[in-house]
């Protein structure tokens, strides 16, 4: 998996923050098996999910000190990998993890790709929390376990924040039904008296 860079922009010049270019290049020579691409002046970077964390931490460390958010896509039977990211054919969920740079205002993506775990003893994907990184990302993740089902190792206090406690599921997985398994049915009222 070879990096394509197909954009020009400035390179580092001394006293002046790395540019986006000279970040991937610091990336690419540290560590193996990432892609990158640039589509519409955006730069992506594709992370293999066991060096999710170091690759996290070199980032903050060249000046992305804003997790802007994080989100997840269920490729669940995709018939074609997402475009440009052919290496990661066969994967069922797709982590987005978009950062900036508050000085220099430059964005960046990285993807992380997981599998439902196939060992008995292992329940849900796991990727490592970015918590110890960034404060902000405690609800982000809370809230991708709780529609994904994608479990942040490390995370403080990884719980539900959209559904209830008492919900089984994850319903934004593609395997979830559109009327719901008949959960929501079992849940007491609440009503304003009682709230």
């Amino acid at each position: 998996m070879a990096a394509t860079m197909t954009h020009a922009t400035r390179r580092e010049e001394p006293g002046q923050p790395p540019s986006v270019v000279d970040v991937v290049d610091a990336l690419n020579g540290r560590f193996v098996g990432l892609a990158s691409s640039v589509f519409r002046g955006q730069t992506r970077v594709v992370v293999p999910a066991g060096t999710l964390l170091p690759v996290m931490r070199l980032l903050k460390e060249r000046g992305f000190d804003l997790l802007v958010d994080i989100s997840c896509v269920d490729y669940l039977e995709y018939r074609e990998p997402p475009m440009g990211m052919a290496e990661c054919a066969g994967r069922r969920y797709g982590l987005v993890y978009l950062l900036a740079s508050t000085v220099t205002n430059q964005r960046l993506t990285i993807r992380v790709f997981v599998d439902d775990p196939v060992a008995d003893d292992e329940r849900w994907p796991t990727v490592p929390s970015m918590v110890p990184l960034w404060q902000g990302a405690d609800w982000l993740e809370r809230e991708v376990w709780d529609l994904f089902g994608i479990r942040f190792e490390g995370h403080p206090d990884l719980r539900r924040l959209v559904m209830p406690e008492e919900f089984t599921a994850h319903p934004l997985r593609k395997d979830y039904p559109l009327q719901g398994r008949g959960e929501r049915h079992n849940f007491p009222i609440i009503t304003r008296e009682n709230s």
